[in-house]
């Protein structure tokens, strides 16, 4: 049995108080980043490979089912908006389609070819870089996928919550995250779902910034999409360039981004 399908540590779950409840579960959640801390020794390569791709013009894709691809597909779409690049570059594909992100759709998780058929609609290549999600490292739509891609020349990697699983030995590029039954038996939206999330958020946003998204500490690309990242940009621009308030707003309103502000100011 693999570990995110044992038995939880607790038990009788129906008879705990609310207040028993969610200081249980909380402390089931403070083994998560601990877990995270020991997969960084396998994330660090995968990171390195996917800054040289993108770097190179590739993409960087996702796939995984139920919650894995919703994470997937979060992180995916949190790119453009935070970091300034086109939404084709990191790009999260759910099993069952869009549609599955809302709604589950029966047995798409199933399906080992299907994976490799919705990477093939984006002309998916050996310049891209596929990683697969899913907490049993055994999900057949990722599995599939994952093997299609190593076969057609992309770079693979996979973030599983399960020591030595199918999909871990099917990559190039592992990141086992084991952090242990879920507080709900077989609950894998809990801890390994928070684990996934940890370790997407650490790859894309260590990518982003070797990439050079990042200036200092500062998200100079991103999106001026709404009136609290104009606001932000603004105040970026006041603390970086040191400047007051009305040079900041007419930089931001003549030149749409961070960056060119910055780099119109100090030309």
């Amino acid at each position: 049995m693999t570990t995110t399908e044992e038995s939880s540590h607790y038990d009788n779950l129906h008879e705990m108080s609310v207040e028993a409840l969610l200081t249980s579960m909380n402390k089931e959640d403070q083994s998560v980043p601990q877990a995270v801390a020991q997969a960084i020794p396998a994330m660090t390569p995968l990171v390195d490979e996917i800054v040289q791709k993108m770097d190179a013009g590739g993409r960087l894709f996702y796939i995984g089912a139920g919650t894995s691809g919703r994470l997937g597909v979060v992180d995916a779409s949190e790119i453009p908006p935070t970091y300034g690049l086109p939404h084709d570059r990191v790009i999260g594909i759910i099993a069952g389609g869009d549609g599955a992100i809302r709604k589950s759709v029966e047995n798409a998780e199933d399906d080992k070819y299907q994976a490799w058929k919705d990477l093939e609609a984006y002309d998916a290549n050996a310049g891209d870089v596929l990683i697969g999600i899913a907490a049993s490292g055994r999900t057949p739509y990722v599995l599939g996928g994952l093997e299609d891609a190593m076969n057609k020349g992309l770079t693979t990697g996979c973030i599983v919550c399960n020591q030595a699983s199918p999909i871990a030995h099917a990559v190039k590029y592992p990141v086992e995250v084991v952090v242990g039954p879920e507080f709900v038996t077989g609950s894998t939206r809990m801890k390994a779902g928070t684990a996934s999330k940890l370790v997407l958020n650490m790859l894309s946003t260590a990518v982003m910034i070797k990439l050079g998204h990042v200036q200092g500490n500062k998200m100079v690309d991103m999106q001026l999409s709404n009136a609290k990242l104009v606001e932000r940009a603004i105040h970026m621009l006041m603390d970086e360039i040191e400047i007051d308030r009305k040079i900041a707003e007419r930089l931001i309103s003549d030149h749409g981004s961070v960056r060119r502000a910055i780099d119109h100011y100090k030309g």
